[in-house]
């Protein structure tokens, strides 16, 4: 099973709406996709829960149930705080990570924090695990895409989307939905900026 860990340490960066559209796309393509929620929020859970069995189908991860299979993709949408000896471990667990951040000088600082501690980790120092980063509600060409663009280029990491905020993530999130579950036309603008990440993944 290939395991894709959604990571940013600061509350609010996008991880559950990166996840679940990283699940729905997995699922579209029929692969077997577990979602591993390990949010105090849950919201990847409740998200999950209002998802119709008509759908591309979407397991909760359950170590102890039949969904623990060795096939597919495991998501995880990783709690906030993540750092230290559990995101040590966490990196031992995975093939690649995808950094959320949202577009403010708060965001962009707490999360370069992050990014170096990454870089420092063993696994990714070796290309055992391999780290991607996605501007959250952010468009290029904007001073936090410029900011967040120097920080990757000290660091050698690729910026592999800038999802712009739209309301079509909302309307999609309430009835347990993905950008890859709705007609093309409604999300086309959409679904063109995440190409880059999609080649990325390798599925």
């Amino acid at each position: 099973m290939k395991t894709l860990l959604i990571a940013n340490p600061k509350g609010g960066s996008g991880k559950s709406t990166l996840a679940t559209n990283i699940a729905g796309y997995l699922a579209a393509q029929g692969q077997p996709v577990r979602l591993l929620d390990m949010d105090k929020q849950q919201s990847a859970s409740g998200w999950l829960a209002l998802r119709s069995q008509a759908l591309p189908p979407i397991w909760l991860y359950a170590s102890e149930s039949g969904t623990a299979g060795r096939d597919g993709w495991l998501v995880i949408d990783s709690p906030a705080g993540l750092h230290g000896k559990t995101l040590e471990r966490a990196l031992k667990l995975v093939d690649q990570v995808i950094v959320p951040i949202a577009p403010s000088l708060f965001d962009i600082n707490a999360s370069r924090e992050f990014l170096d501690a990454l870089q420092a980790e063993k696994t990714v120092r070796k290309g055992k695990t391999f780290v991607g980063v996605v501007g959250m509600r952010m468009a290029p060409r904007t001073r936090a895409a410029a900011a967040l663009e120097q920080i990757l280029t000290e660091l050698d990491m690729p910026i592999l989307a800038y999802l712009r905020e739209a309301q079509v993530y909302v309307n999609a999130a309430f009835e347990g939905k993905t950008l890859f579950d709705l007609p093309p036309y409604l999300a086309q603008r959409e679904l063109e900026q995440w190409t880059y990440l999609l080649d990325w993944l390798d599925v």
